[in-house]
């Protein structure tokens, strides 16, 4: 076939991403290829951390769940039986707030149906809303085994759940106890700290004069950002060695408006550089106050009802006042009393409820806890001796911090969707634990002597109670089921780090202790997604990036390989659409490539089994060394979870070795004469292809799969479900790997120089080398047509004279490669031409460099801006070097 010659290719002319991606998916899925159960493999198991049923899929689950996909693809080809076991949160006060809109907005509340209407319409909700996360996973490649997926809220979760309330309350590691808690006096629940939000707002410090007993005209003055609890102030604690009130540690202080008598306890939470000094003591609703008061056993007065208004422990003239009024009526009569010594602006932290948006409480109330202080033992013991690692490994740390300073974890959510609490209460209080409610009558006749009416605790558990069993609940814990004995424990977790003490550590916690193994073997902490800016992304600032818009703009290939490039261990990623764009054109680019091989007849009576060692070209041994290395470098990579490593190694080889390098190397053999090296060129392209196929899949799915089908009819297999190519290192050949490295430096050399010349692209030069060794003298007879072709020259020959005048040289190795430009370019034109250009860069650096250095201009430029301009200065620099490089080479020829 001559140069001109085309034949019918068996690719379109372009990836037509949208169909195609819906096509193949649905492919997979009618062939099974996601389904774990592989006979006789060993297991690799990664279980999907649980998206919220309410949930919709950001671009932190789009990173989250491509990595997990990568691991699993990439394994599921090296032969491992792969179960990416998902399934999904039923998230009970996001879940129950949905659909308590839905029934206001008719005008009915949940208490209008009661709890058993409610749940009712909960499931109904969740039949025909729920879920949505799942269908956009789908989009996006992600390749879980459906046909296992769990919800918290089956039957079978909710039976593990029971068991596992009910077996720690029997060893004594749940109990019910009156705790300070977040309340949501909105919601009227308590909730975890990572439903809590701290918001910085603009407030106020009051200032409040406490008489002291006995000392007429004498006070202690205290700060506070909440008045209102005031009211609930037991004591005022001073810094033990604070001078100014060693004498009244002991002594004790009217409470204005109350009346109450006051004790100033000494203690370190007191700081004598804020404030007065002196800080008033409120236990019952402030967690630092609260271990203020345990250490000096201080009444505990709770002063607000469940939805924050006062309550009757207060005077009368405040009851029933909701919080925010109370506050200020106290202001102004502590105002009126001449006890109000100053007010101060202030800028401090005030939590929110993330799905109520009202200001938290700390408040006083009868909830279960879990004695996690002594389950977190274990769990510390297995990062400390390995058994789980964390990648990267600094965040062990943090897993170290949180679990040797571990609180009581506060279980119970005053919710009606969710795990209702298996514990009834006889009539007089007692509490009967059990998994149904035949066996806690059972116990309470026991009790009781005779049979006596049970009421079961209204409450739910707390959503993270029933996830920390998602490593074994899911594989059927508590029966021993085949899938649970061959799956646990898992193999990753891949996780973000907010999450490591509520959900990792309670993983942790709850498999040593009900499967006496740590749930994974590894816990891979992944970066978070920032905008380009490198700014955090939220709904108020308009720099969210929605996935599902990249996916449909530029493909999920190239939003996932976009991650996956990025995903650098310890290093947020700054995501851009410019930068998905990019690699949806390396996509066009290995489609490309494709479609050249397969019209060059790459794909057309392939040898089978085609073995890459048989190759006797230089072009082609470089080639299969090549790909060797890469795919090593892709394996080790994936293997220490370095994601960015892995796609860049891929990618540079696809990109820069196969496509621009060899594809143009390899033309003399398609439009030559030799059939014999016509034919080993073609099979050692195909093949070379089909290992980029397989390399690159676990990253591009949709693509790699749809070339694999369209080149070679006759496939056993999809790509998917295709082997991992190996790397035999005895495939890297020395000698031809350094001949074309040296063919491909003089063409790059040769190109530049002509660049930087303005050499017109259409001119052939004549080329005289100089100093060659034989080795390199073979090496220029051997590769002629190709450093002709590529470097656009006329001949090449040998020389032995001095060096010729006017011609530009480049040096490469031991020669030297000198090309003549007299007749080809004006050099005095170009000199003049290069030096304005320089003259122009000059005048633009020295203005980047002005601003840089002008302080008012970085106290006041955004962060981005200082970015853009430091980048536009590198940029500026490095085009002046270039200029001042093309001005050497001209000042050399005269």
């Amino acid at each position: 076939m001559s140069e001109d010659q085309e034949i019918e290719a068996k690719l379109d002319k372009s990836f037509d991403y949208q169909s195609a991606e819906k096509r193949i998916y649905e492919a997979w899925e009618e062939q099974g290829a996601f389904k774990a159960g592989r006979v006789d493999a060993d297991p690799y198991t990664i279980v999907l951390p649980p998206p919220n049923v309410t949930g919709s899929l950001h671009i932190g689950h789009a990173l989250n769940h491509t990595l997990q996909d990568i691991l699993i693809r990439f394994e599921r080809m090296r032969g491992r039986d792969a179960l990416w076991q998902p399934g999904m949160d039923h998230a009970g006060i996001a879940t129950q707030m949905v659909v308590e809109r839905q029934l206001d907005a008719n005008g009915i509340s949940r208490h209008d149906l009661g709890r058993e209407k409610f749940i009712e319409k909960v499931w109904e909700w969740k039949e025909e809303s729920g879920g949505m996360i799942f269908n956009q996973m789908r989009r996006l490649g992600q390749s879980c085994d459906w046909s296992r997926s769990r919800f918290t809220m089956d039957d079978g979760f909710v039976a593990a759940v029971t068991k596992k309330f009910v077996e720690l309350h029997k060893v004594g590691l749940i109990y019910k106890a009156k705790r300070l808690v977040n309340w949501d006096p909105k919601l009227l629940t308590a909730i975890s700290d990572l439903e809590v939000e701290q918001k910085e707002v603009n407030g106020h410090y009051w200032h409040f004069k406490y008489p002291v007993d006995g000392e007429e005209g004498r006070f202690l003055t205290v700060a506070t950002t909440r008045p209102e609890t005031m009211l609930g102030d037991v004591a005022v604690a001073v810094h033990p060695d604070d001078e100014r009130y060693q004498d009244l540690i002991g002594k004790t202080l009217t409470l204005p408006l109350v009346g109450r008598k006051l004790i100033v306890v000494a203690d370190l939470h007191a700081d004598p550089e804020k404030g007065s000094g002196a800080v008033k003591i409120t236990p019952a609703h402030d967690f630092d106050d609260n271990m203020v008061g345990k250490r000096h056993d201080l009444e505990m007065i709770n002063i607000l009802t469940d939805d924050a208004h006062l309550n009757d422990s207060v005077p009368e003239k405040y009851r029933g006042m909701e919080r925010f009024a109370a506050r200020k009526a106290i202001v102004a009569d502590m105002d009126a009393l001449g006890l109000l010594d100053k007010v101060e602006d202030t800028v401090h932290m005030v939590p929110y409820g993330d799905r109520s948006g009202v200001v938290i409480e700390p408040y006083l109330t009868d909830q279960w806890y879990v004695d996690v202080e002594v389950m977190a033992k274990n769990a510390l013991a297995a990062v400390e001796d390995g058994r789980t690692k964390f990648v990267p490994k600094n965040w062990e740390k943090t897993y170290f911090e949180w679990m040797r300073n571990i609180e009581p974890w506060c279980v119970s959510r005053q919710l009606w969707w969710g795990h209702q609490i298996p514990a009834w209460y006889g009539p007089d209080g007692e509490i009967f634990v059990a998994n149904t409610e035949e066996d806690a009558q059972t116990l309470a006749d026991a009790h009781y002597g005779e049979t006596k009416t049970i009421i079961r605790d209204e409450d739910v558990l707390d959503t993270w109670f029933s996830s920390a069993l998602w490593p074994f609940g899911t594989l059927g814990w508590p029966d021993d089921t085949p899938e649970l004995n061959k799956y646990y424990k898992t193999d990753v977790l891949v996780t973000g780090f907010d999450i490591i003490f509520f959900w990792v550590a309670r993983m942790m916690m709850d498999g040593l202790h009900f499967m006496e193994e740590v749930p994974f073997d590894t816990v891979y902490v992944h970066a978070l997604v920032r905008d380009e800016q490198g700014a955090k992304m939220s709904k108020s600032k308009g720099n969210v990036i929605d996935p599902l818009e990249l996916a449909d703009k530029f493909g999920a290939d190239a939003l996932r390989f976009t991650l996956a490039a990025m995903e650098a261990q310890g290093r947020d990623i700054k995501m851009s659409e410019k930068r998905v764009e990019g690699y949806r054109n390396f996509g066009t680019k290995l489609w490309n490539a494709a479609r050249f091989c397969d019209m060059n007849g790459c794909f057309d009576n392939v040898t089978p089994n085609y073995d890459p060692a048989t190759a006797t070209l230089a072009v082609n041994k470089w080639i299969v060394g090549e790909v060797i290395k890469a795919t090593a470098e892709v394996t080790k990579s994936l293997e220490a979870f370095r994601y960015n490593d892995a796609a860049g190694a891929i990618y540079h080889f696809t990109w820069g070795k196969f496509c621009d390098w060899y594809l143009e190397l390899i033309k003399p053999q398609f439009f030559g004469e030799d059939e014999a090296a016509k034919v080993e060129t073609r099979n050692c392209a195909a093949w070379v292809m089909d290992q980029i196929l397989k390399t690159l899949h676990p990253f591009m799915p949709f693509i790699t799969e749809e070339i694999w089908g369209a080149l070679q009819e006759n496939r056993t297999s999809s790509l998917i479900v295709s082997d991992w190519p190996g790397y035999n290192e005895t495939l890297i050949d020395a000698g031809a790997g350094a001949e074309m490295d040296w063919v491909i430096q003089l063409i790059s050399d040769i190109r530049t120089a002509r660049a930087e010349m303005n050499v017109p692209a259409g001119a052939k030069l004549t080329m005289l080398v100089q100093g060659a060794s034989e080795q390199t003298a073979a090496s220029l007879v051997a590769q002629d047509d190709v450093i002709k072709r590529l470097a656009r020259l006329e001949t090449i020959d040998l020389h032995t004279g001095d060096a010729p005048k006017g011609a530009v040289q480049v040096v490469v190795g031991e020669a030297t490669y000198f090309m003549p430009l007299a007749g080809v370019i004006d050099i005095a034109a170009e000199q003049a031409r290069l030096q304005k250009n320089l003259d122009k860069l000059a005048k633009e650096i020295g203005g980047i460099s002005g601003r840089l250095n002008n302080d008012a201009f970085m106290a006041k430029a955004p962060d981005n801006v200082v970015a853009e301009n430091r980048k536009n200065l590198v940029e500026a620099e490095q085009k002046a070097e270039k200029i001042k490089e093309g001005l050497a080479r001209l000042a050399a020829m005269d």
